[in-house]
């Protein structure tokens, strides 16, 4: 073995022994966002209120306060609610009650708090629903007063 095998082999166990570089960022799909990178503890607590294909759901994740470390989650329906870090678990604020996640009931309870907000719809739905309404009652208040007219000249 020469002196060039030599430090290509140490090369290659170095890099199986240290992985990425430390340049690298982490892949969390479409919400690659610094606090996911900086707080890797977060990733875990939205994994276990939302399941591993969270990243569906939330647009944006904003750092809101750095004492206590607080979370705004941005959904993609324009909803959000706030994970708050303390140093014994982590709290969930959704629509304006709190979650102590600690204990095994009330993770359940901050979960089915984030499907009911999830159920609300887009922004998108919401708008369309808007401008369908907004359309028929313009509608029905033209065809009003077209009758109204021709009854007033009958």
């Amino acid at each position: 073995m020469t002196a060039e095998e030599l430090k290509e082999k140490i090369k290659v166990v170095v890099r199986q022994v240290y992985g990425k570089p430390k340049n690298a960022t982490a892949d969390y799909g479409e919400t690659a966002s610094d606090e996911l990178t900086k707080f890797p503890e977060l990733r875990d607590v939205l994994v276990k209120l939302m399941t591993e294909d969270f990243k569906v759901f939330v647009e944006s994740i904003d750092w809101v306060a750095p004492k206590p470390t607080t979370f705004r989650i941005n959904l993609k329906n324009g909803q959000s609610f706030y994970l708050v870090y303390t140093t014994k678990s982590w709290i969930a604020q959704i629509e304006g009650k709190k979650y102590y996640l600690l204990n095994i009931n009330e993770l359940q309870n901050g979960t089915n708090a984030i499907s009911r907000i999830l159920r609300y719809g887009t922004k998108e739905e919401a708008t369309e629903t808007k401008t369908e309404t907004t359309t028929t009652a313009t509608e029905k208040s033209t065809e009003t007063s077209a009758a109204g007219e021709e009854a007033a000249a009958a």
